[in-house]
């Protein structure tokens, strides 16, 4: 069945059609047969191959729904480690940057379109953050062992706001794009006007 549907089926029979059109108009004689399935043959030779189907990825719509799912493992991970003063009050801003760019609606419509920044994203929510914390936790243990060494929390509030500064960038680049899709519709207007 998927033969019949085919382009060298397709090409084929319109070929061999006109090698029927040729037969009624007393061109192709008697070896009409002949003409009629050589230029079925022709046409299917030289039909173009079928190409296989595009691969199945998920929208980046899909990617978001994913990534809100890993967001919400990563605030129950954050809501049973106990932090220092400012290095909590620094999670907690970046998480609420991190809420922020996914909640769904028009802010995670925009991202969706940027292949960049869902990247950024999905890093910092499922590797950087995770790492910082757990990097933190472990090392503060070994620093009641070797006093005197740099403290976890001075690398833990750098972390966080690199890790901030990152999603701040984001946000902004988003914050441009919108920007600049109102100044191309204004000039759209304006143009239509003239």
């Amino acid at each position: 069945m998927a033969y019949l549907e085919s382009r060298k089926n397709l090409a084929g029979s319109a070929l061999g059609i006109a090698g029927l059109g040729l037969t009624f108009t007393g061109l192709a004689g008697a070896y009409w047969p002949v003409v009629v399935a050589g230029l079925y043959g022709a046409g299917a030779l030289l039909a173009p191959p079928e190409r296989p189907p595009l691969p199945d990825f998920p929208d980046p719509s899909a990617q978001l729904d994913e990534l809100r799912a890993d967001f919400g493992k990563l605030r129950d991970y954050l809501a049973d480690i106990e932090l220092p003063p400012a290095a909590s009050g620094r999670l907690t801003e970046l998480t609420e940057l991190l809420t922020a760019l996914l909640d769904p609606g028009w802010v995670a419509e925009v991202l969706a379109q940027e292949p960049e920044g869902v990247h950024a994203l999905s890093r910092v929510v499922r590797q950087d953050v995770p790492e910082a914390v757990d990097a933190y936790v472990r090392t503060r243990w070994w620093t009641r062992l070797t006093p005197g060494t740099d403290p976890p929390e001075r690398h833990l509030e750098r972390q966080l706001a690199l890790l901030q500064g990152e999603m701040e960038e984001l946000t902004a680049s988003l914050r441009e794009v919108e920007a600049r899709r109102q100044e191309s519709h204004t000039r759209y207007l304006e143009d239509r006007s003239n």
